[in-house]
């Protein structure tokens, strides 16, 4: 019979080979207000899901995410459940397309970003990623 910690261990396919590696870069939360003012003044790009505010940090070589819902999104447990999904795109998408030293916030929009298909909320969130890390065009 069989140990029950073996049924958890995951399968690597030939033995001893190791997943490939993920660049991983720490991830911190925004808590003050002043951070979130800072980033909505920067670039932001909308997609279908979700608005996503960026701004570029000299400082640190962290990755700052931020996530918020205003009362259009809906009562109390409709923005709570915008704000767990938005979380669980930038734990999936954020370590191989974030950069970092920059800082993010993450916004929920009314009817989309709860009732959206999580794989659909994921595209969005890389399409907005790649939009707002594409270099600028000179301005004029």
């Amino acid at each position: 019979m069989k140990p029950p910690e073996a049924d958890r261990e995951p399968n690597l396919g030939n033995a001893g080979e190791k997943p490939p590696a993920v660049p991983v870069c720490p991830m911190e939360t925004l808590r003050k207000r002043s951070d979130f003012l800072l980033a909505a003044r920067a670039r932001r790009q909308s997609v279908k899901g979700l608005l996503l505010q960026a701004r570029r940090r000299d400082d640190e070589q962290l990755i700052r995410i931020g996530y918020t819902c205003s009362k259009k999104v809906g009562n109390a447990v409709a923005r709570n459940r915008a704000k767990r999904r938005l979380r669980e795109v930038a734990r999936a998408v954020l370590p191989t397309q974030g950069r970092a030293g920059w800082d993010y916030v993450l916004i929920g929009r009314h009817l989309e970003t709860s009732d959206r298909p999580f794989h659909l909320l994921m595209q969005d969130m890389e399409t907005a990623l790649s939009k707002i890390h594409a270099p600028r065009k000179p301005r004029k």
